[in-house]
């Protein structure tokens, strides 16, 4: 049995697993997204890592690692985070490698027809369209690289990133456009803001970095955003 099954399965619960437990929810959020994310921009295979795995091992480092009962549960909460976030650190790392070998056959061509614009992100997260870059660290880039479409989860990120007035159907490229050419590590600090539902304080601990860097990358990428939405 796993140890996330093992907790939710407890008759008696202690007021420590609780403390496990209510982190849960967010969490699984957080880790299905950044899954997608790896998935879907060919950083790892389809359908060989699940969230409640990933979870399940973090919970075991946690505990393995040595933790204090009487931790409060928003400490419990932010400790486990950081736990999955390293864990998910590693293995994109180890997984990279699918990104120059997964084959053309597998990314859905039907979505590149549908998006009218393609953009890159360029160190300063300014969108550039792909056809004006000269550099040839973008031009090196794969030439289809993978622009996802979005389903639910559209308006969970057009809200966070104050994106209004924008319908359904230009969301979803928008989010494509988006997620596939933001960096990964950027990508990452807003989704723990916005799946994860941490704070920028709780970001900056979680990533071991100033707080004052975290508020930049989030006020970078929405400006980007609205900038090259016309807003």
């Amino acid at each position: 049995m796993s140890s996330l099954q093992e907790l939710q399965d407890k008759s008696t619960k202690s007021e420590f697993d609780k403390k496990i437990l209510s982190a849960i929810p967010h969490m699984q959020a957080y880790v299905k997204h950044r899954l997608y994310i790896a998935e879907s921009t060919g950083i790892v295979p389809r359908n060989m890592y699940f969230s409640n795995g990933l979870i399940d091992d973090s919970i075991l480092d946690y505990h393995e690692s040595g933790y204090n009962v009487d931790d409060d549960a928003s400490t419990v909460r932010l400790k486990l985070f950081k736990t999955v976030d390293a864990r998910l650190d590693k293995l994109f790392e180890k997984e990279a490698f699918h990104k120059d070998t997964i084959s053309t056959s597998e990314i859905l061509e039907e979505e590149l027809d549908r998006l009218d614009k393609k953009y890159v992100v360029d160190a300063d997260l300014h969108f550039i369209m792909s056809e004006d870059l000269d550099d040839i660290s973008y031009k090196q880039r794969d030439k289809h690289k993978h622009l996802f479409l979005y389903d639910d989860r559209d308006a969970t990120v057009m809200k966070a990133l104050e994106i209004e007035d924008i319908s359904v159907k230009d969301s979803e490229k928008i989010l494509g456009q988006f997620y596939s050419w933001l960096p990964i590590n950027v990508s990452d600090i807003i989704d723990l803001y916005i799946f994860g539902r941490l704070n920028f304080e709780e970001i900056s601990r979680i990533k071991d970095i100033e707080l004052k860097r975290v508020e930049r990358i989030f006020e970078a990428v929405k400006k980007s955003m609205r900038k090259n939405l016309g807003a």
